[in-house]
């Protein structure tokens, strides 16, 4: 899969910085707090914001493609209600966070770097639609580098190919999601800007490199208490080159349906780039007015 490299932005901001927020820990937090302050937004001079990063560049790591860690007989279990982590030496003292379709999420301290890290179980190895999604999801991330997306750490899988199982990656941890943010607060005008703006930063980088996301909602967009905020879940992104066409290759259901574009209710497999943009006004509409856009529990 090739993916071009997305061009360099501007990041300056002119905003004043607004009140500090509260928010509870979500679904990519530590559970050792039990109340996050949110702090007002960086300012124009800020070093964090006004770094730039391309594909195969990256503030926070080196910038190089994340290889599988082996587990196997050397590892060290922890078990974490009920489930069994072979992360270990490197990663211990996990914590629960969450668990969805197809694993669980708990954090943990990276040995190494001596930070907090969260790792995501994964066990895709019963359907072949999970494998897609979990191989799709990693050969993806891997390749991109952006202050405004999730990055993938570390990858962690048997050492044989009769014990794998599970795979596990290692990602950084976030304190919030914005969907659980909005449940417990309205958003300031500044907020709303400067969140819209990451938004749209890290799909321009996305959406450079040919890649759809198809799923972005409120829950995919983990948030910490800098106000940094960071595009995940890229389970049902793939690639699309727009010198190809594409009709009647693409899946119909993809998009949480409150954030469905239309063209997708309407089981067109021709959609292109225009979806994320769709979904991205219903999260706008969502952060001035604190509810959805457009709920419902069917399409029509």
């Amino acid at each position: 899969m090739e993916t071009s490299p997305a061009p360099q932005t501007s990041t300056s901001l002119r905003n004043s910085p607004p009140p500090p927020m509260s928010v509870s820990p979500s679904g990519q937090s530590s559970s050792s707090s039990n109340m996050i302050g949110l702090a007002p937004l960086p300012s124009s001079s800020s070093s964090s914001s006004s770094t730039t990063t391309t594909t195969g560049q990256s503030s926070s790591n080196s910038g190089t493609v994340a290889e599988p860690s082996p587990g196997g007989k050397n590892s060290i279990t922890e078990t974490v209600r009920g489930q069994i982590f072979e992360v270990g030496p490197r990663y211990t003292s996990l914590e629960y966070i969450g668990e969805g379709a197809y694993g669980m999420v708990v954090s943990a301290y990276d040995n190494n770097t001596r930070k907090k890290v969260a790792i995501k179980k994964i066990s895709p190895f019963e359907h072949q639609t999970y494998c897609q999604r979990t191989l799709r999801e990693i050969k993806i991330l891997t390749r991109f580098k952006h202050e405004n997306i999730i990055d993938i750490r570390d990858i962690i899988c048997a050492s044989s190919i009769q014990r794998m199982k599970d795979v596990y990656i290692v990602q950084c941890l976030m304190e919030t999601d914005l969907y659980k943010l909005l449940k417990t607060q309205p958003l300031s005008n500044d907020h709303v800007c400067y969140f819209l703006y990451q938004i749209l930063r890290g799909l321009k980088y996305i959406h450079s490199a040919n890649v759809l996301h198809r799923d972005l909602k409120p829950s995919n967009l983990l948030l910490d208490t800098t106000c940094d905020l960071k595009i995940c879940d890229f389970g049902l992104a793939r690639v699309a080159d727009p010198v190809q066409d594409h009709t009647g290759l693409l899946t119909e259901y993809v998009a949480t349906r409150w954030y469905r574009a239309p063209e997708i209710m309407l089981n067109s497999k021709g959609y292109t780039k225009s979806i994320d943009i769709w979904s991205v006004g219903c999260i706008l509409a969502e952060m001035i007015s604190n509810r959805p856009l457009f709920p419902g529990k069917h399409c029509m």
